[in-house]
């Protein structure tokens, strides 16, 4: 299966924590080694950052690289990353998470 990122989900991630941080795209930039320009790109989706920018742009922003990455997938990847992440654990115990699942899907609207 093709893994494929949402890339302006991943930069508007990436604004939202810079801003959080009330840091500007210069200094992240600065931080990072690259180009204030380069930053926007990034933030619009509109550039592909390499694995060794994201690094730096998570350390810089004090986040794990997974945040801004897992909530960019699309809602199948998700499912296809939880079922992984599922799939190792004790069976007991992944029966009872998803029959909490489901409760909580069949109240959704109440919510």
């Amino acid at each position: 299966m093709r893994c494929s990122v949402d890339y302006y989900a991943l930069g508007m991630r990436i604004r939202e924590a810079r801003e959080r941080r009330n840091m500007t795209q210069e200094q992240l930039g600065e931080k990072c080694s690259l180009s204030t320009a380069h930053i926007g790109h990034i933030e619009r989706g509109t550039r592909t950052p390499s694995i060794d920018a994201l690094c730096s742009i998570a350390t810089a922003l004090n986040v794990s690289i997974d945040s801004l990455l897992l909530d960019s997938f699309d809602d199948n990847e998700r499912f296809v990353h939880l079922s992984a992440s599922l799939k190792h654990k004790d069976p007991e115990k992944v029966r009872r998470f998803l029959t909490m699942v489901t409760a909580m899907a069949d109240k959704i609207d109440e919510i």
